[in-house]
């Protein structure tokens, strides 16, 4: 860890607050911040306007800062959290990609905890939080911090498919898919990667697996898929922690892997007082996570609501995708204009809603026990709600109550 006397960190919140346990008399600069203040642990909280660059030896960003912020702009000796801990000596797992990486981390955690893993990064745990002497660190990594990491790297990186998402924040697709594949230029030739065959020619010293999909990795790593229970976009989540398990371990536990409980809010199904069945598959926030939700479930005709902060992506792949589904979309959020043409476009059904209440209401009308409701909206929760979670309570709550 660095030993700089004078360390600004960017952003007063969940991520950065713990850092103060390892950072003597550390000052803070955030946005919200009005006033000076007292901060955790002897720490200073000052406005951002009030960093001067001149009085930093050293400063710490929060991930979510955009590159466009002030604070990243006047910084002269900008690190990432996982740079700041890059000298713990511990084997690092990385885990990326636009879909599955929490869950992934999750099922690599519960596959590896008899080795005295530990699991943290963006799945809620910061890293300044995390034992230094667990043997492992699991981390759940964003493009938003690998944006801002130039000296640690993993020593296993597992990536998940990409797909356009977090644009605006990044600027543009290939500037999301470069971050996403920085880690591989700067780790070592003892180190590993597993990805996906579309990166196969990206130039890495590390020692690299490519797969095409779930059956190939199967292959790859000698897993016998129909004794894996997870199915659709799960299915190659477990495969690719079990291939972990694998390459540290050579071992293959079905039993263990199958004894994983998945979060809520991933095509999560629900019965209404007649029957019927919902999905809650409030989670899936772009583009791909709605495909692999509807290939799950379209044997059956669908009643699909989508919309909300699309953060600037563009849809038509999605909705070419659709266009020979069996399918009414429900649309929602402050994207449902565009959704609207869209679906015109594509000669696609739909109803625009009010909101996501109004959308369950109008589904109900309709919806047959042979049929399926599923709330896989392709977008952000954060223009109407705090959180994908609290859309998935609000779309749980008033199906119960039908």
């Amino acid at each position: 860890m660095h030993k700089a006397k004078r360390v600004s960190i960017f952003g007063y919140g969940t991520t950065t607050k713990p850092l103060a346990k390892h950072i003597k008399n550390a000052v803070f600069y955030d946005d919200k911040c009005q006033e000076p203040y007292g901060g955790v642990n002897g720490s200073f909280v000052r406005p951002s306007h009030e960093f001067d660059a001149n009085h930093s030896d050293l400063e710490i960003t929060s991930p979510g800062i955009p590159p466009s912020n002030p604070l990243i702009q006047k910084a002269q000796n900008l690190i990432s959290e996982y740079d700041y801990f890059a000298d713990v000596f511990n084997l690092k797992v990385w885990i990326s990609g636009t879909n599955g990486k929490t869950t992934t981390t999750q099922m690599m955690q519960h596959l590896l905890e008899d080795k005295g893993s530990v699991a943290g990064g963006n799945i809620g745990i910061p890293l300044a939080m995390l034992d230094q002497k667990s043997p492992i660190w699991i981390l759940e990594t964003s493009s938003f911090t690998m944006h801002y990491t130039n000296t640690a790297a993993p020593n296993i990186y597992v990536l998940l498919p990409l797909s356009p998402d977090h644009i605006s924040w990044h600027g543009s697709e290939e500037a999301y898919i470069a971050d996403k594949l920085k880690p591989l230029t700067m780790m070592k030739s003892t180190d590993r990667a597993i990805i996906p065959e579309a990166y196969k020619d990206v130039e890495s010293p590390a020692a690299i697996i490519t797969y095409r999909d779930e059956e190939d990795l199967a292959n790859l790593f000698e897993i016998d898929i129909s004794k894996v229970k997870f199915k659709g976009a799960f299915l190659a989540d477990a495969l690719l922690a079990m291939a972990v398990d694998k390459l540290l371990f050579d071992r293959v536990d079905y039993k263990k892997i199958n004894n994983f409980k998945l979060d809520p809010h991933r095509q999560e199904e629900i019965k209404d007082s007649k029957n019927r069945l919902w999905v809650n598959d409030t989670k899936a926030t772009n583009i791909d996570a709605t495909i692999a939700a509807v290939k799950r479930y379209e044997d059956s005709f669908m009643h699909l609501i989508l919309g909300g902060d699309d953060k600037g992506v563009d849809l038509s792949e999605l909705f070419e995708f659709l266009k020979e589904k069996k399918l009414h979309i429900y649309t929602i959020g402050t994207n449902k204009e565009k959704l609207s043409t869209l679906a015109k476009k594509y000669n696609i059904k739909q109803t625009k809603c009010k909101n996501l209440i109004s959308a369950i209401q109008e589904i109900s009308i309709n919806l047959t026990n042979k049929e399926v409701a599923l709330l896989s909206p392709a977008a952000s929760s954060l223009d109407e709600f705090r959180s994908y979670a609290q859309r998935g309570d609000l779309f749980k709550s008033t199906i119960k109550c039908l």
